[in-house]
């Protein structure tokens, strides 16, 4: 928590002023015993009816006043805490969304939303309770105990041994309670990631007929929360008996004291009262701090964790590029000039676990400006994870990314995300107007820019069928279908006329025919950026400049389509696999005659009919 503090900026005042305000309550309640013993002992006693009035009147002003100041106190105590947690809500979120790929895989989306609502809340609770009972509390606490050395030191005694005592066993259970809510915390998190799971992918649990098998997972992680829960209410639920018959053996203690002592002659019967009701003030404020003890215990755990993804980026965990220096950062942003070489990848190896088997594995390659590059290969053989050490998402573990002949690392972040402009496997809409999304490859386009941008992603012909760029998108791209979603993404991509676009599969949910179409006007635009296609589909990387072949995280084949065709077996198996081996020229031929069939399944049928025909043929 102590981390935290600094967001409590804006609101120390108030911080500091709700617990003096619930001192100051705190001490009128401590003079009422008193002013209670005085009226048994003076007013009843000698039945003087104006001493007992005005005893009365002052019970009356003691309440109005701590009434005030507890009203206040409580409004500076809810406005500290909504606003500190405000303030760490901003600063998370805010850190979240600076995160790169490598702190947000460690941590987890469901880790991220769990401590963003869940942790927060438990925060903001907690110093609401501390911030209005902690002063009162102890205070009454030990301002009971003194008041009552002051009415009776022998009487005091009895407080003396019944506080530590209290105290002991409050603690105690606090110290045992804490590491009970952290894994608390743990297990709710595996609920928050199977809901989030099952409502993500519903249509794809139900297609499958899976969901009596996520009802029993949600079943299962949802017990183990529960049993938890269970465990850490019981341990809690010691603290009001065990503080219940300590505090009633004080009492029964005191009464006895009491009742002797005042059959001796050495004790009113006022002050026994008053001791009495310092006792049971103790009891009751006690309590309190039992509660509050428990919710300072659940606001540590949460506090701690949030400390813990608010350092994730500054220890520097995710490996991924962070740029130069603050000082220097200026400075380099300027010299970020285009040159003719636009990437190089030297030796370049990478591994997303230290321990775990590398992704890519000694690949080198060379991009011109403007050029376009294929990356091809089977799942998994590296080829998003080449193009995220391209764009700088993760720094590489062994050779060097070069962007315009410099270290990628020498770059600013943020340069680099302008340069380079990302369409990704799965087609993310934001909700809000298609305006909105488009804006986010360069929130100073126009109207026309956009317009422009649509037709470039082939995009523009559903568009103006809908309302154009006023059509409202709903969450996750809803109301679109998945091959207008891509058509969307990249359009967003190409607003702005970014230095590099990255395509990685992005095609994927086309028909080969809008394929082709969204190729030819990728071509066609100018200045024509450095791009990189990455996709399963030979057809739709053949004509790029040059194209790189993956397996395994090697890079195994780079060249034109043809001259991969004839010298690439990786190649002309994927080729192979996807337009028949009729289609692939000799080994060692050039094959420049190649031409693009429309599909596999055209291919086939053509077979299958020039099958038939000759099948007639002979019969006939």
């Amino acid at each position: 928590m102590k981390k935290l503090l600094k967001y409590m900026k804006g609101y120390r005042a108030r911080c500091a002023a709700a617990p003096f305000l619930k001192a100051i309550e705190a001490l009128c309640e401590l003079l009422v015993p008193v002013v209670m013993a005085d009226i048994i002992d003076f007013g009843i006693k000698n039945a003087d009816k104006p001493y007992i009035l005005g005893r009365i009147a002052l019970l009356g002003f003691l309440a109005v006043l701590g009434l005030c100041f507890t009203m206040a106190a409580q409004y500076f105590a809810a406005s500290t805490a909504v606003g500190f947690t405000s303030n760490i809500k901003k600063a998370l979120y805010r850190h979240i969304t600076s995160l790169e790929y490598g702190d947000i895989d460690r941590e987890g989306t469901s880790a991220l939303l769990s401590k963003m609502t869940n942790d927060t809340r438990e925060i903001q609770n907690g110093v609401n309770l501390t911030l209005r009972l902690i002063s009162r509390s102890v205070l009454i606490v030990f301002g009971a105990a003194v008041m009552a050395f002051v009415v009776d030191a022998k009487s005091g005694l009895i407080f003396a041994v019944v506080i530590p005592v209290l105290f002991v066993v409050v603690f105690s259970i606090m110290l045992f309670s804490v590491p009970i809510y952290k894994k608390i915390q743990k297990r709710l998190e595996s609920v928050v990631t199977s809901v989030r799971e099952y409502l993500y992918g519903v249509r794809l649990v139900r297609s499958f007929g899976r969901d009596g098998a996520e009802a029993k997972r949600f079943d299962e992680r949802n017990g183990a929360l529960e049993k938890s829960s269970v465990f850490a209410g019981k341990i809690s639920s010691l603290m009001n008996p065990l503080t219940l018959v300590i505090i009633n053996l004080g009492v029964v203690a005191l009464l006895y004291s009491g009742a002797v002592r005042v059959s001796a002659g050495t004790l009113t019967a006022g002050q026994v009262v008053a001791l009495y009701n310092y006792m049971s003030q103790i009891l009751i404020e006690l309590l309190k701090l039992a509660n509050l003890v428990m919710s300072i215990s659940r606001a540590l755990s949460a506090a701690s964790r949030i400390e813990g993804v608010l350092e994730s980026g500054a220890r520097g965990e995710s490996g991924a590029i962070k740029g130069p220096q603050k000082e220097t950062q200026k400075e380099t942003q300027k010299e970020i000039l285009k040159t003719s070489r636009a990437v190089e990848l030297e030796n370049v190896s990478f591994s997303y676990d230290a321990d775990g088997a590398p992704a890519l594995s000694g690949v080198s390659l060379s991009v011109e400006s403007g050029e376009t590059v294929g990356i091809i290969g089977q799942t998994g053989s590296g080829k998003t994870t080449l193009v995220n050490l391209i764009s700088g998402f993760y720094k590489p573990s062994g050779g060097k990314v070069k962007i315009y002949g410099r270290d990628i690392s020498e770059y600013d972040k943020n340069a680099l995300r302008k340069a380079f402009h990302h369409v990704p496997q799965k087609s993310v809409l934001f909700s809000g107007t298609l305006r909105d999304n488009l804006l986010w490859g360069n929130e100073a386009a126009s109207d026309d820019e956009l317009s422009r941008a649509l037709e470039s992603a082939v995009a523009m012909d559903f568009v103006e069928k809908k309302d154009g760029l006023d059509t409202w998108v709903g969450e996750e791209g809803a109301g679109f279908s998945g091959g207008q979603r891509q058509r969307l993404c990249v359009a967003r991509a190409l607003v702005g006329s970014p230095d590099f676009l990255i395509l990685d599969d992005s095609a994927s949910a086309l028909d080969l025919a809008t394929e082709k179409k969204l190729r030819g006007e990728i071509a066609a635009i100018e200045p024509h950026p450095t791009t990189f296609i990455i996709s399963q589909r030979a057809a739709s990387i053949m004509h790029a400049d040059k194209i790189l072949v993956m397996e395994n995280g090697r890079r195994v084949g780079l060249g034109t389509h043809a001259e991969l065709l004839s010298s690439c077996g990786v190649y002309r198996e994927i080729f192979a696999s996807q337009f028949g081996e009729e289609s692939l020229p000799p080994r060692g031929g050039l094959g420049e005659n190649i031409s693009e069939p429309n599909s596999k399944s055209d291919i086939k049928s053509d077979i299958k009919s020039d099958v038939k025909s000759e099948g007639k043929g002979g019969a006939a």
